[in-house]
């Protein structure tokens, strides 16, 4: 039994690698889930970094920022850069732009969403080509075009990033003489 808040017990349903659901007072279920990242990526164009790549969950090919779950022994920085390098190819330098819960009525899991600026290229030691991410460059009009669209599909964390890629994509375009 977990206290999940408030003094309340908790009775574990299901207890695996990444989600936890747990029953309070026989009626809520929450799912505890392993803390996740997203990066936003922009090259000197202020183009936006995306990857399209299958998620079996929704049984859908998804655009997304890159993102991924924070291993255990990782701050959500490094695991920012790891994801960055397994899934693009790339490093950088992380700024923390925000955090939040994605699903807070029923989930715990925390999101932080990174920028990474002085993008070089990266590969870990152990690193294969991540099977089926392709990676895509967006310039921010097309990013915002897709969100509204729907093209773009993905993640709580990917509209956050890709929000705030269109915002300093934008601006630099603007501050450009």
């Amino acid at each position: 039994m977990s206290d999940a808040g408030g003094g309340t017990a908790a009775r574990v349903i299901y207890d695996g690698h990444i989600v936890r659901l747990e029953l309070m007072e026989n009626k809520w279920e929450i799912v505890r889930h392993r803390d996740a990242v997203a990066v936003l990526a922009l090259n000197d164009q202020g183009e936006m970094l995306l990857v399209r790549q299958f998620r079996r969950a929704v049984d859908a090919l998804t655009v997304e920022a890159p993102a991924g779950l924070v291993d255990d022994g990782e701050d959500a920085a490094q695991a920012a850069r790891r994801e960055l390098q397994e899934e693009a190819g790339l490093d950088g330098d992380m700024e923390r732009l925000t955090h939040f819960y994605a699903s807070p009525g029923f989930c715990d899991e925390a999101l932080t969403v990174f920028h990474a600026t002085n993008l070089r290229e990266s590969r870990l030691p152990h690193d294969e080509d991540e099977e089926g991410i392709e990676v895509l460059w967006m310039p921010p009009a097309a990013v915002l075009d897709g969100l509204k669209d729907g093209s773009l599909t993905g993640s709580a964390s990917t509209v956050t990033a890709a929000l705030y890629g269109v915002l300093l994509g934008l601006q630099r375009a603007q501050a450009r003489p």
